[in-house]
């Protein structure tokens, strides 16, 4: 069996995470050795990083937090087994944050470069641009 392409592997996470997905599926996804490494931005003003296991934790935390989760994809680049996505980001707040309340719909415009081996995503870098309500 052949692992998938570098970007069928990181559109099937973005899919994953549509579809809600809780951390036991998205799992596959990412290597042992996973690091998501966050930009600053408004929600996370001095960025973050986390390992895999962080990543899968905030991930079954998501559904306490947002619902809707959607991607939609403007353009890919792959170069090897680095792919770049970029991205519209939605989803439906379920709690009060930091200038959106609940029920509103939270939106990015997002960047993330992902490196991708033997099937799996290795790291994750991140660079999300957050909209306010006016």
């Amino acid at each position: 069996m052949t692992s998938p392409t570098p970007l069928a592997c990181v559109l099937g996470l973005l899919h994953a995470l549509e579809r809600g997905s809780g951390a036991q599926d998205i799992a596959p996804f990412l290597a042992a050795d996973y690091t998501l490494t966050e930009a600053p931005h408004l929600l996370a003003p001095a960025g973050a990083t986390r390992n895999r296991d962080e990543a899968l934790a905030g991930a079954a935390a998501a559904h306490d937090v947002i619902s809707g989760q959607r991607f939609d994809v403007r353009r890919t680049t792959c170069e090897g087994t680095r792919v770049v996505v970029e991205a519209e980001w939605t989803a439906t707040v379920l709690m009060d944050l930091p200038h959106w309340d609940a029920g509103e719909v939270i939106r990015a415009r997002i960047a993330s470069v992902f490196e991708v081996r033997d099937g799996q995503i290795v790291s994750q870098d991140s660079y999300d641009c957050y909209f306010t309500p006016a």
